[in-house]
This record gives C-alpha cells, sequence and structure tokens, in this order.
C-alpha cells in the first residue's frame, strides 16, 4: 500500500474518531428546539383555574376559586384581592422563553428549577378531589452570563414537565398570605370627619372639628388641664387610613371593652369594638348610615345639584352596608402603633396647665428708686429768706 494511501486512511480514521467525540458529546449536552420566542403558558383558559398553589413548605399560599372569586385558604377563607390575582395570572402568562435548554430531570436540581431550589413556584390546579396541574412555572436561578433566568412549565403531562428554558426576563411573585389581601380596612378623608368618640372602662371623650378647620378640640375639658392638639389629632385621624397585619373569623376569645366610633358629613357612621390580648390589637367594624330621611324621585323640573345630592345620598347607604357585610364575619389585628390612635384615653390628651406668674401689688407709700435719684425742684410758691 502507497504512503498515499495510508495517510488517506489515517486522516479517516482521525475524523471518524473526532466525529464519535462530537457525537458522544451532542448527545449529553442540552438540545436546542427549533423556533424563536415563544410563551411558556400556552392555550390555557383561566376560567378553568380552581387553584392557585403559590411557594412551596411553610411559605406555601393556598387560593381557591370561590363565588366568582378567590379567597385565601390559609387565611380561614378571607376573600382575596381581585387585582392581585389578575396580576398574578398575567405575569405567569406572559413569560416568554428565549432558549430550549434541556428535558433531563437530573440537570434540574443544578439549574434550580425544582420545587425546593426555586426562587418562585406557581400551580395553576383543576378542582378537587382529583385535582391536577393544568399548568405552572417554577423559575429558577439566572444564567451564569446574567442573560436570563432558567425555568420549567408545570404540566400534568410528565414530558412538559421535564422541559426547562430560559426566559429572558421573569416576574416577581409576592410571597405570604397577606399579599392577596386588600389590606386598607377604612380610608376616610379627613375633610369628611365630623367628629370622634372614644369609649373605654376609663371613660369617654368626645373630638369635634372646629368651624372653618379641619382641626378638631376636645369636649369638655376639665378645669386645671389643657388639651394636646397633637395627640387629639392622631386620635381624630385615625381613619385616614386604617391598615391591618391580619385577620380571623369572630369569635368568643375576644372581650370587646374599647369602642372608636367616627362621623363623617354625610352621614356615615364607622363604629370599631376593640379588644387587647396577648399584647396585641384587635377590632371588629361596622358602618351605618344615619340619615333614615327617605329618597324619593322628584319631579323632572329638579335641579343637576338635587339629583346630584340624591344619588350621593343612594351611594353613601349603600357603601355602609355594603361595607358592613363584608366585614363583620372578620376580626382585624391592628398594628401597634395605629391601634394606639384607637385607643388613647383620655388623660393622654391632657396636661396640666400652666399657672399664670403672680403681680405683686404696688405699695403706694412706697418710695422708687427714681424718686430717690431724681433732682429736686423747687416750690415757686416758697418765699427763700436771705440768711
Amino acid at each position: 500500500m502507497s504512503n498515499k494511501k495510508l495517510t488517506i486512511l489515517a486522516i479517516a480514521a482521525v475524523v471518524t474518531v473526532l466525529w464519535a467525540v462530537i457525537q458522544s458529546r451532542v448527545s449529553n449536552t442540552p438540545r436546542s428546539e427549533p423556533g424563536g420566542p415563544a410563551y411558556l403558558i400556552q392555550g390555557l383558559d383561566p376560567a378553568d383555574i380552581d387553584t392557585i398553589v403559590l411557594g412551596t413548605g411553610e411559605d406555601e399560599v393556598t387560593l381557591k376559586r370561590d363565588r366568582g372569586g378567590f379567597v385565601v385558604a390559609s387565611k380561614e377563607n378571607y376573600p382575596a384581592k381581585t387585582s392581585e390575582i389578575n396580576s398574578l395570572l398575567s405575569k405567569c402568562l406572559e413569560i416568554k422563553t428565549s432558549e430550549f435548554v434541556t428535558d433531563n430531570p437530573s440537570n434540574h436540581e443544578d439549574l434550580e428549577v425544582t420545587e425546593e431550589k426555586a426562587r418562585n413556584v406557581v400551580k395553576l390546579m383543576t378542582p378537587e378531589p382529583n385535582a391536577t396541574t393544568l399548568a405552572g412555572v417554577v423559575v429558577g436561578k439566572t444564567e451564569e452570563l446574567g442573560q436570563g433566568t432558567y425555568v420549567r412549565l408545570l404540566s400534568s403531562d410528565p414530558d412538559l414537565s421535564n422541559k426547562v428554558y430560559v426566559a429572558p426576563s421573569t416576574p416577581w411573585f409576592s410571597s405570604g398570605a397577606t399579599s392577596y389581601i386588600e389590606q386598607e380596612l377604612i380610608s376616610a378623608k379627613r375633610e369628611d370627619i365630623e367628629s370622634v368618640t372614644v369609649s373605654s372602662p376609663n371613660g369617654q371623650y368626645i373630638l369635634k372639628k372646629t368651624e372653618g378647620s379641619d382641626d378638631a378640640v376636645l369636649e369638655n375639658v376639665p378645669p386645671g388641664k389643657r388639651y394636646k392638639s397633637s395627640d387629639g389629632q392622631s386620635v381624630f385621624t385615625a381613619l385616614t387610613s386604617l391598615r391591618f397585619d391580619d385577620v380571623k373569623r369572630q369569635s368568643s376569645d375576644l372581650k370587646f371593652e374599647k369602642q372608636y366610633v367616627c362621623r363623617l358629613k354625610d352621614s356615615t357612621v364607622y363604629t370599631l369594638d376593640i379588644a387587647q390580648k396577648d399584647d396585641k390589637t384587635y377590632a371588629a367594624c361596622k358602618a351605618e348610615y344615619t340619615d333614615t330621611t327617605q329618597v324619593t324621585k322628584g319631579s323632572d323640573v329638579e335641579s343637576e345639584e338635587e339629583l346630584k345630592a340624591k344619588e350621593a345620598k343612594l351611594l353613601a347607604r349603600d357603601n355602609a352596608q355594603k361595607f358592613t357585610a363584608s366585614h363583620q364575619a372578620w376580626v382585624y389585628e391592628i398594628a401597634d402603633w395605629k391601634a394606639k390612635n384607637l385607643t388613647k384615653e383620655l388623660s393622654d390628651l391632657l396636661e396640666d396647665e400652666e399657672p399664670e406668674p403672680e403681680e405683686s401689688a404696688a405699695d403706694p407709700n412706697a418710695v422708687t428708686p427714681e424718686l430717690i435719684d431724681a433732682p429736686q425742684t423747687e416750690d415757686p410758691n416758697t418765699v427763700q429768706t436771705e440768711s
């Protein structure tokens, strides 16, 4: 055999070995799927979702569909905030992938797309008792060069659920049950507040708005005492932004001994019955519309102002009824700094008056220094004699 043929055979053998090595590496390397950017979750009808599960373990939050909305299961089925649910679903459905990474489950842990290691986990489930995963997303770690984040689709189909992709951008999903609850309880405008009454076993006091001002004054200030205006204003405006930290259903283990009543210009009255236990403050809330005058259909000659006044009255009445219906079954835990403004005693709003300085009575016969030092003047009527 000639040297030329031997050379050709040697080159062919090297090429064969290199090809075998390349094929071996390709088989062990994540493969790319054809196609451009695509949505991670496709073909999902949100109406089919019965349960949403966020997080895992102790941090898991379950949201369940109930009467057209969702409730937070871990908060005794307290109503979830609709806007937060819509935002959550939109975030899931808007995740786009730019690159397929792997469908080998052995790579999931390293990419942090297992449920135990993931940054975020969201599952969208069918109804119980045979609940299955309609869709979901597991958000893992960022790429080494920081160009994207590894994400995995959750599905009842194992083949789909094994696939990991790169997403150029991923949303942040709020954690914690209260993140999906409307925590603002009451938001009254300061200019609409007419008076506040605070009661406790130690007594009662009333703060009222002064004429032509939004400042509140204390009725019946005791003799020898002075009203501390700054403390009074904090009490008067406690409902301009009242939020709660936690919520639970009404129970008999709380003793409501204090009360905060806020009256508004439009005849709406908010009443908070307040209990304190284990260094925490709880409030049960209701609203009442106190104007019992009937709203009748007017004549065709009613002015626009009259029609607006009637509409405002009906709206205020409906809002009070809805507020009570929504909150009467619940007790709200109020943060300490806010609870202090709801429970201040009368003594907290008072301080001793400073005594006025006493004026000493002048002695009419006393000779003042000015008179002693003043030059003596001669009496023109005095007769002088020569010495």
